[in-house]
């Protein structure tokens, strides 16, 4: 059985441009960008391990980082605005006969 998907808001304020370059291409690897330095991710939580790991190794000590975890409950009260972005995703269902 794999494991569940949750989705994650990830914020970050990087003051180098160079390191903020490579948090930018690393997070479009795991997630779509909503602003500059705002993406969304779905991930499993392995994944979210394996990207805090990641982004530890490029962020420094001057540099801030957010990551929120949004429950199945706060997708569906999300309200955006001029956005053509879909949270929701279904899940895989399988059929076992």
């Amino acid at each position: 059985m794999s494991e569940s998907k949750l989705w994650y808001l990830v914020c970050y304020d990087i003051r180098d441009p160079k390191r903020w370059r490579k948090a930018f291409k690393l997070l479009k690897g795991y997630g779509s960008s909503l602003q500059y330095s705002i993406f969304r991710c779905r991930l499993a939580k392995r994944e979210l391990e394996r990207m805090r790991w990641e982004l530890e190794i490029i962020l420094d000590e001057e540099d801030s980082l957010m990551i929120i975890g949004l429950c199945r409950h706060c997708v569906l009260r999300l309200v955006d605005k001029n956005s053509s972005v879909q949270w929701l995703e279904k899940e895989p269902h399988f059929h076992i006969s």
